[in-house]
């Protein structure tokens, strides 16, 4: 079983890392491998996946209700919206200010950040609720929250490393099994099981696509 404290902090480092590259700093002001990101907001939203946790941390326990992990994805607004959604135009323009100071500025406070959450994380209590303020009505508990931030910074670091012409992160075999699970979930109630099923196991039987999103 993996934990989902340690994956997210491996998955944190792994960005860490990505971001000290001189690759990312030498292509910030382009356009990324994602549709109408730059590379720097797209480096943004990567960190941001790290500096909102501190901040529920610090925030008053939510009184709305603690929904499981698929609840919350089949609840959000973001899911299957178009680049133009007003929720995904926010998104991006909070990318795109994280980025404003330059790649060396948001590296420092990336890496600024790491071994103060790493002591939070350690003493939090995993059940806790918290919630960001654009979801909506629900909260999820902490350790979900860990999840869904740690399949975040797989996929976006992805991304990043893409955009960059650098190798993809690789993150250690518990964080990968956290977000590849969560993704199989996701594509399974997307996609119905025996898709998921055949594109694991009978390339001659397999669907074009099982992506989560």
């Amino acid at each position: 079983m993996t934990d989902p404290r340690t994956d997210f902090l491996a998955a944190a480092g792994a960005a860490e890392d990505l971001l000290r590259r001189p690759e990312v700093a030498q292509a910030w002001q382009r356009p990324s491998a994602l549709e109408r990101w730059s590379v720097g907001g797209l480096a943004g939203h990567l960190a941001y996946q790290v500096f909102c946790v501190p901040e529920l941390l610090a925030a008053a326990v939510p009184t709305e209700p603690v929904v499981g992990l698929l609840d919350h994805y089949a609840r959000s607004a973001w899911v299957g919206a178009p680049p133009d959604a007003d929720l995904n135009v926010r998104i991006r323009q909070g990318g795109d200010a994280l980025a404003a100071d330059g790649p060396a500025a948001l590296h420092r406070r990336l890496a600024a950040v790491l071994p103060e959450l790493a002591a939070d994380l350690a003493a939090a209590d995993g059940t806790r609720p918290v919630r960001l303020p654009f979801w909506g009505p629900w909260s999820l508990t902490l350790d979900d929250l860990l999840a869904t931030r740690t399949m975040e910074l797989a996929v976006h670091g992805d991304d990043l490393a893409v955009s960059v012409g650098v190798p993809s992160p690789e993150l250690p075999w518990g964080a990968a099994e956290s977000v590849f699970g969560l993704l199989t979930r996701l594509a399974a109630r997307r996609h119905g099981r025996a898709a998921v099923l055949r594109a694991l196991s009978r390339a001659e039987r397999a669907p074009g696509s099982i992506a989560a999103f």
